[in-house]
């Protein structure tokens, strides 16, 4: 007796519960889904390598999650992670374990990470968290695609122009959860500011802020 071969997966993701209504829809209106990798078929030899129990299901709960999941590129980090996607656990107990997070999109002086406490950030000189969690991050690529869409105007300053910065009458966004990286909002702008590959690769050079002006209730809300 033939039996019917199961349908190939969607390409159309479902966001994960927790996001903000506009991540949600950024997720789900502008992300692909695209063949998840199963990490648990490894479980044994990783184990045998060293690698605790713990940090494997760690890494397994990612790919559960985000796994297989491509997003449009982020307007810095040379556009980010292509597909998100977690890798074999490396690290120590006395360092942390840390595991990729996804390949990037070109050839890069580093590699983005998950790291011990769950922390989203760049694997470069040395370890640069830039939001306390994946959630961060894909809340910051929503609010970046939102934010350009409804901006009036967009202006990238660079180097000592972002530290001249006065954000006293903004305040932070909570939900991307900004660690080293960080978004602000004011009466009609917002302005996010990108210290990743500054702090990452010692260049106080590559230090950058975009500002969104010119925007209404919604752009500055929804």
């Amino acid at each position: 007796m033939q039996t019917t071969p199961p349908p190939p997966p969607s390409s159309i993701p479902v966001a994960p519960a927790g996001l903000s209504d506009r991540a949600r829809r950024f997720v789900e209106m502008d992300g692909i889904c695209v063949l998840r990798r199963e990490i648990r078929r490894h479980r044994d030899a990783w184990l045998a390598e060293g690698i605790p129990a713990a940090e494997i299901d760690r890494a397994a709960a990612f790919q559960d999650r985000w796994g297989g999941l491509a997003l449009p590129p982020a307007p810095f980090y040379e556009g980010g992670p292509r597909v998100l996607a977690a890798g074999r656990p490396r690290g120590s107990s006395g360092s942390g374990w840390s595991f990729r997070a996804g390949d990037c999109r070109v050839s890069m002086p580093y590699g983005f990470l998950i790291g011990p406490d769950g922390t989203f950030g760049l694997d470069a000189h040395h370890w640069t968290p830039l939001h306390a969690s994946t959630d961060g991050w894909v809340e910051s690529l929503a609010l970046a695609a939102h934010a350009a869409r409804w901006a009036k105007t967009v202006t990238k300053l660079r180097g000592g122009a972002v530290d001249s910065l006065n954000l006293d009458d903004y305040e932070p966004v909570p939900e991307v959860q900004g660690l080293t990286d960080t978004w602000w909002r004011g009466h009609d702008s917002l302005i996010a500011v990108y210290r990743g590959e500054a702090v990452g690769l010692d260049a106080p050079r590559c230090l950058e802020a975009h500002v969104y002006g010119g925007l209404d209730a919604w752009g500055l809300q929804d």
